[in-house]
């Protein structure tokens, strides 16, 4: 008996070591299946944010890289061959019928003959022009202030010029292509300074480039109190805002505007602490367009107009999840939405949520802006399939099951939740279907940072968007921008004149 009590505790010691070896391979394997699920997780997420470009999501197109796709149209074809069209008027090099110089070129000698040609007669000529500037230097006037001495002693010295102000100075047309070329056509100043030593023969450094620029944008004080109280005062408004690298950091630049006004300004911040810094929401009663950026919530006497083109790519990349499509190099929203057919069709033929979303914001643009006299029927049942179409998808995504079902589960709920947001081009007539106009208006700013890199001041960047503001309202009331910075070089900033 002992020997077999003695086996059965060894069997049974063995049996709890295999118990314990299982238990630990049992929270080997779940730890690892929980692993195995994260890694999925993360794998579908990860596919996610590489499938997103500026078509499918609120990338600028800057992000899209070398890799970006071949862009496929999604427009109707309109049956016109490419080009200019029968009846437009064209526009080419027409010579002047009084030229600033006339050069005469005679014959040496007959082509038929030989003979000479000094006294034959003329019987026509054939006329060709030469469009050319001639070689450009610098002129050099010296103002001399005559000093004469009064019978009473008194030694009494001419006026100097307005903007003549010290020895050596340049003048405001030299300045004013400083500020267009950095400011303007976002060379650097050290560019900017090459160019004028090389087409006009000034040495120039980029430290004058940078003196000018600031001399400039502090003469726009009174301008820029001007236009933000336009702004403010507006019945319909755009407002923006993108990042910039100024100082080696990320800094926010912010944009309000209309049809005739542009108000730039950058700030530390991105929300409202800036977008009151820009003095204009706080006090806009109008409607405010402008993409779904939680900030703008927080200012309750704004009507809202959220931007319905963000809405369309967020719907493109919750039908390429649906579908399994990639249409990333699709032209979607965004991009002169008034012509294009249904973006964000299914082309494998599933029918998904956001495909009925988006195409009747689409349709809805077409029979609001594009039509002479929309049919109300017509409007009532695309706004219909809008709204069936969001409740749907909020039903759809309830399981949230990943980060991504929770993206389009929000978006299906904030198109759901802000129809009468996301619709407000259809009631008020003087709502735009997107934010186009808003986004322009940084577009500069970031095509700045493309050609030229970041700002290294903090005041370099404040100046920047001073002038941008400046030429921006000035281009859309028709003034020149090297017109409006010669006359803001001369000490007298152009100002638009009261509606």
């Amino acid at each position: 008996m002992s020997e077999e009590s003695g086996a059965v505790v060894e069997l049974r010691e063995q049996l709890a070591v295999v118990v314990a070896a299982s238990a630990q391979r049992d929270v080997v394997v779940a730890r690892l299946q929980a692993e195995n699920a994260r890694l999925q997780a993360e794998n579908v997420e990860l596919r996610r944010q590489l499938g997103l470009n500026s078509r499918n999501s609120s990338k600028p197109p800057s992000s899209d890289g070398l890799a970006k796709p071949a862009p496929k149209s999604l427009r109707r074809r309109s049956g016109r061959k490419p080009g200019g069209q029968p009846g437009h008027p064209g526009s080419r090099l027409e010579q002047v019928s009084a030229p600033d110089e006339v050069v005469g070129h005679e014959p040496r000698a007959c082509a038929g003959c030989g003979s000479g040609l000094d006294d034959a007669a003329q019987v026509g000529v054939r006329r060709r022009q030469v469009f050319d500037i001639p070689p450009i230097s610098v002129r050099v006037i010296e103002h001399q202030l005559i000093e004469r001495r009064c019978g009473c002693g008194c030694v009494t010295a001419g006026a100097a010029p307005e903007g003549v102000g010290a020895p050596v100075q340049y003048g405001p047309r030299i300045a004013a292509i400083m500020v267009y070329l950095y400011v303007g056509q976002f060379l650097s100043k050290a560019r900017t300074a090459t160019a004028l030593a090389e087409l006009f023969g000034t040495p120039v450094s980029a430290g004058t480039v940078a003196a000018v620029t600031a001399r400039a944008a502090g003469g726009l004080g009174g301008f820029l109190g001007l236009v933000g109280g336009r702004i403010t005062a507006a019945e319909v408004a755009h407002f923006d805002e993108t990042g910039l690298r100024v100082e080696g950091k990320l800094r926010w630049v912010h944009s309000a505007s209309t049809g005739k006004y542009s108000l730039i300004t950058v700030h530390d911040r991105r929300g409202r602490e800036a977008m009151n810094a820009a003095g204009v929401l706080e006090n806009f009663t109008g409607v405010a367009v402008h993409d779904a950026w939680a900030p703008y919530d927080t200012y309750p006497q704004l009507t809202h107009a959220l931007c319905s083109a963000h809405a369309l790519r967020e719907l493109v990349a919750v039908t390429e999840r649906a579908t399994g499509n990639d249409t990333a190099g699709n032209d979607t929203a965004g991009n002169d939405t008034a012509g294009n057919d249904t973006a964000g069709n299914d082309t494998a033929g599933q029918w998904c949520w956001a495909t009925q979303v988006g195409n009747a914001l689409r349709t809805l643009n077409i029979l609001i802006h594009h039509t002479q006299a929309p049919d109300a029927d017509a409007v009532a049942e695309q706004v219909r399939l809008y709204h069936d179409g969001v409740v749907i998808g909020a039903h759809e995504t309830r399981a949230r099951s990943c980060k991504q079902e929770r993206k389009h589960h929000a978006l299906a709920r904030r198109l759901r939740d802000r129809q009468d947001d996301y619709l407000r081009f259809v009631t008020d007539h003087r709502v735009p279907f997107d934010n186009n106009a808003g986004e322009r208006e940084i577009r500069m700013i970031k095509l700045r940072q493309k050609v030229s890199g970041c700002l290294r001041t903090f005041s370099g960047a404040e100046q920047f968007c001073a002038i941008r503001s400046y030429l921006a309202t000035a281009a859309k009331h028709g003034i020149n921008f090297f017109d409006a910075l010669v006359t803001l070089a001369q000490g007298r900033a152009w100002m638009p004149a009261a509606t």
